[in-house]
């Protein structure tokens, strides 16, 4: 298991019943982004890749 995995069990576990919007999330990152600016970079490109997830199936 590695070390991140253990954060995305716990945010299953916690919320893993919850209903949340794209918007929801877009902010949650901004405000995580605005409290630690040194990780940016990392969550640019997570949103950038949740953006673009589904461009393989339109090939």
């Amino acid at each position: 298991m590695y070390f991140t995995d253990r954060g995305i069990e716990e945010l299953v576990e916690r919320r893993g019943e919850e209903t949340v919007t794209l918007e929801w999330l877009g902010a949650q990152l901004s405000t995580f982004v605005d409290i630690n600016p040194e990780f940016e970079t990392p969550i640019e490109r997570f949103a950038t890749w949740l953006a673009r997830a589904d461009e393989d199936d339109d090939e």
